[in-house]
């Protein structure tokens, strides 16, 4: 059962300083959590019982912080360079688990991250690199086991570095059936590609545009091979997990226009991708354009990702690694004017490049994130066009046992035994506004059960209140209220 210290506590005397402020009830706060290099984790690898235990607890010391700023969503990369980080019938596990590549770590590195996310009321999404496969070097050091050695058929050398050609159609075969893997094994919440593009203009696909171009100019073939792959993709996600999201991290300029002809590399242009073809389609629940870029040029493109988008989700990719003294030696006010206009022109959230960054608190980030910007709890906003379901009846009204200062809330689980998440609200007033962020004690638990720790002090009473969400995040009306007394003194 998840347990809340001095939260109630911090709510009851922060309402009183705190003027009212834009705080969204729904919004995705999401980090990626790199594995490549041990970038963000691990580390180091695990040779024995206790290198397990600290790589473990690596991760989990991450989470937590992750979760006491209120962050709800996690891309961890589940696929690296042509190797990935759960035991796999097609690729390699990465050696940076045990320092050896096709090794474990005496347990399943997706699987942890996975039910530690959903232990702290956080989706996780796998993010691939999708199209390379590594370096020479890396290709030399997975020996026998790179596709590059077991599929050499798939694979071109483009500037020291081998890809999936994906003009092949056997190509999309191969990435599907790692996305299969995934879905199939995992309680993932969604797929994410990464590198789903060309690495350049002159990538060698002469033969592949040969045999399979038909006329078409080799742009527009190009980017149809890319339309291609993810209507595949997500139409075997969705009839195998209607709930399960497909998404993307496109280039985070979208193409050159009559008011951005200096835009540089884009997405469409150079590397082409077309993620409006994806959204029109039905073929992403949600975009995460990598918007790398001070105001000059983030702002002419933050609009027209959110047009791209609708009415699905966009959110904007945000560089925390920019801050860095070495990364490009951003100020923090960059990144939170940033955040300020992704709320203000109405996109549905932000997503963070990379969680280290956030959680060591480079400049101050995640300080602000906590203090400010994530002050409260949101719910994840609810994927209106996937869901097929009716929301679910309201729960029961929340049971309140004490033992000393601490609350139990409990409540009883949806009675067809459908998954949901859960919400619990909380009033120190005679009323409860379900609508405000305010209210919220806790969001995306999937226990019917939470834990508060109260500070002592006045005595005051308490309202609470509870909704499940189903898989697609539609909100049930809320339960009954349970009006609560609590006193110094037990009673």
């Amino acid at each position: 059962m998840r347990i809340i210290t001095g939260l109630i506590f911090f709510l009851s005397t922060s309402w009183m300083v705190v003027a009212e402020e834009a705080h969204p009830k729904h919004e995705i706060r999401a980090v990626w959590l790199a594995t490549i290099y041990g970038l963000d984790w691990p580390s180091r690898p695990a040779i024995d019982e206790n290198g397990r235990t600290l790589q473990q607890q690596e991760l989990c010391v991450m989470l937590d912080r992750l979760r006491d700023a209120n962050f709800n969503t996690v891309f961890v990369q589940a696929r690296l360079r042509g190797d990935v980080i759960y035991p796999s019938a097609i690729e390699p596990v990465a050696r940076v688990f045990t320092g050896a590549y096709g090794s474990l770590p005496g347990y399943d590195p997706l699987a942890f991250v996975i039910d530690e996310c959903h232990r702290r009321g956080m989706e996780c999404h796998a993010f691939f690199v999708t199209f390379p496969v590594g370096t020479s070097k890396i290709v030399d050091e997975q020996g026998s086991l790179s596709v590059v050695k077991q599929r050499p058929h798939l694979c071109l050398r483009y500037r020291n570095e081998w890809y999936l050609d994906p003009g092949l159609p056997e190509t999309a075969d191969y990435i599907l059936a790692l996305v299969q893997e995934i879905v199939c094994n995992y309680d993932i919440d969604g797929i994410q590609f990464d590198y789903v593009r060309y690495p350049g203009k002159v990538f060698p696909d002469e033969n592949s545009y040969s045999k399979y171009g038909r006329g078409a100019s080799l742009e527009d073939w190009r980017r149809a091979n890319i339309n291609r792959l993810m209507e595949r993709v997500n139409g075997w996600v969705k009839k195998e997990k209607p709930w399960v999201q497909v998404s993307s991290s496109p280039v985070g300029k979208y193409r050159r226009s009559a008011s951005t002809p200096r835009a540089g590399w884009t997405a469409y242009d150079d590397v082409y991708q077309d993620p409006h073809a994806w959204m029109a389609a039905g073929n992403h629940d949600m975009i995460v354009p990598m918007m790398y870029f001070t105001h000059d040029e983030f702002d002419p493109f933050l609009d027209h990702w959110i047009e791209q988008a609708r009415p699905r989700h966009m959110v904007a990719g945000l560089a925390a690694y920019r801050l860095n003294s070495s990364e490009g030696d951003w100020s923090l006010s960059e990144i939170s004017s940033q955040i300020d206009r992704v709320r203000g022109h109405g996109a549905d959230g932000c997503a963070f490049f990379r969680t280290r960054f956030v959680v060591d608190d480079e400049k101050g980030i995640y300080t602000r994130l906590k203090d400010h910007y994530f002050r409260y709890p949101a719910q994840l906003p609810p994927l209106t066009w996937m869901s097929g379901d009716d929301p679910p009846a309201a729960p029961s009204e929340i049971r309140v046992a004490r033992d000393g200062n601490r609350l139990h809330l409990s409540w009883d689980t949806y009675p067809d035994g459908r998954d949901c998440t859960y919400t619990v609200y909380y009033s120190l007033a005679d009323s409860l506004d379900t609508g405000r962020a305010q209210s919220i004690l806790a969001t995306g638990l999937r226990e019917n059960g939470l834990s508060v720790t109260v500070s002592d002090g006045d005595e005051r009473g308490y309202l609470f209140a509870v909704t499940a969400s189903n898989r697609y995040r539609i909100e049930s009306l809320p339960s009954y209220e349970t009006y609560y007394y609590y006193s110094k003194y037990e009673k």
